[in-house]
């Protein structure tokens, strides 16, 4: 065989799976474990004569449930069955380097040289082989996605090596796996001051959060530096801490020892001499709006050819905007449904076609005093999926303008009548 031959390929494929047939089964041992399957499309480049091709592909990972910042953790992966086919028999060692976003870093699994006979016309299922991820510094508290960035298959036959890799569509793929991080102790923190403005000999009360139980003591601030007027409290079991101040002289600000800054701001009104003017003004709730009002543009996938196997199609969707001018402390959550994939004028319908979205939420207006989450991505259905989301702010002011959208995919059946099919999806805001 020519140097030109190849093999395979352990065709470690991934793409924008969405995971629209994940599921998650807890493991049985001493450390909690949870494996998820995701089936991910991906382009695969091999070399000649063996033929390139492309499709789905079924990975199966095993993480640990939780992990701290920092850790190295055990990952295994599973490949399972290439999706390109073999034109002729033979037989190499095969080594797999899978290539994975793990949050904003990228790492590389590399598996142990696997002797593998391939048969012509049977796709390669490769072994399951395990490795290491480092969890990233600065998640604390947050669920690290693993997105699939590619796969390689280097193949020796007698001495050379042929490669071959596999890349997904979009790059990198939707989520294949995650860990959530666990967070630091929370810092204690000055909540709240009732009241929170007045003169001299007003009397603060001063409310925290995460204070070990026990007695607290406050201060006033003024730019910073203390003016002398301070005050005692405590905080229960659940760290909750109260502390009574009178406020005696100019001040901005009030903190509980203990707390990180900043501190909560005070309004000092200073005593008036002469003849008061009040001066008052409404500010008056706004809305909380999902737009453009007329709809968005439609999504196009374009044309696709039967030919006899199942297919995926990646887009974009377009994005929609939320207004949130509330003036409050509510958050909001984003859903989508969508309708079955329908001719209404032939009849025709695609019952099992399947579209999926990874959801991408940002923040449009510098000003906004909320951040926006984007959702987990899945199957969108007549079930609404949510798919962004602001938190409620507690005592803090919430609102801002956002935009929602992500990437697109539609797995399509193996058989269908040609036609043309309509889905509408449905963007609602609560």
């Amino acid at each position: 065989m020519s140097t030109s031959y190849r093999r395979r390929i352990l065709a470690g494929a991934g793409a924008l799976t969405l995971a629209l047939t994940g599921g998650v089964v807890g493991l049985a041992g001493t450390a909690a474990a949870a494996t998820t399957t995701t089936p991910v499309f991906s382009v695969c480049d091999a070399p000649a004569p063996q033929p390139d091709g492309s499709g789905n592909q079924n990975y199966t990972i095993t993480l640990p449930d939780t992990a701290k910042a920092g850790d190295v953790v055990p990952i295994t992966i599973d490949p399972g069955a290439s999706p390109l086919v073999p034109s002729f028999s033979v037989t190499t060692v095969n080594t797999t380097k899978i290539t994975l976003k793990v949050g904003s870093t990228t790492q590389t699994v590399v598996s142990p040289p696997e002797t593998v006979t391939v048969v012509a016309g049977v796709p390669l299922d490769p072994k399951a082989f395990s490795g290491t991820i480092t969890v990233p510094d600065g998640t604390e508290g947050t669920r690290v996605n693993l997105l699939l960035d590619q796969a390689v298959t280097d193949a020796d036959l007698s001495g050379s090596i042929f490669t071959t890799t596999c890349v997904p569509q979009p790059r990198p793929s939707a989520s294949i796996g995650s860990i959530q991080v666990e967070a630091l102790p929370k810092d204690p923190v000055t909540t709240k001051l009732t009241p929170n403005s007045g003169g001299p000999d007003t009397a603060v009360v001063a409310t925290g959060a995460n204070f070990p139980a026990g007695p607290v003591t406050c201060k006033a601030l003024l730019s910073g530096a203390a003016t002398g007027d301070t005050g005692t409290g405590s905080a229960d079991a659940a760290g909750v801490a109260t502390c009574n101040i009178t406020i005696t002289k100019k001040a901005d600000a009030v903190i509980i020892d203990g707390s990180v800054p900043p501190a909560k701001a005070f309004n000092w009104i200073p005593p008036a001499v002469g003849v008061p003017h009040p001066v008052d003004i409404e500010v008056l709730a706004g809305p909380l709006t999902l737009g453009p009002t007329g709809g968005l543009p439609a999504l196009d996938f374009g044309a696709v050819t039967i030919n006899g196997k199942k297919q995926s199609v990646v887009g974009q969707f377009n994005a929609a905007t939320v207004q949130d001018f509330r003036g409050g402390t509510l958050g909001w959550d984003l859903t989508v449904t969508r309708t079955p994939f329908l001719n209404t004028t032939t009849g025709h319908a695609m019952a099992t076609a399947q579209l999926g979205i990874q959801p991408v939420c940002t923040v449009t207006n510098p000003d906004s005093p909320s951040a926006c989450t984007a959702g987990t991505p899945g199957a969108i259905t007549d079930t609404p999926l949510k798919v962004a989301s602001a938190a409620p702010g507690g005592d803090e002011l919430t609102g801002g303008e956002f935009a929602v959208g992500g990437g697109a995919m539609i797995q399509l059946p193996a058989f269908m009548f040609a036609d043309t099919y309509q889905s509408v999806v449905t963007f609602s805001v609560s």
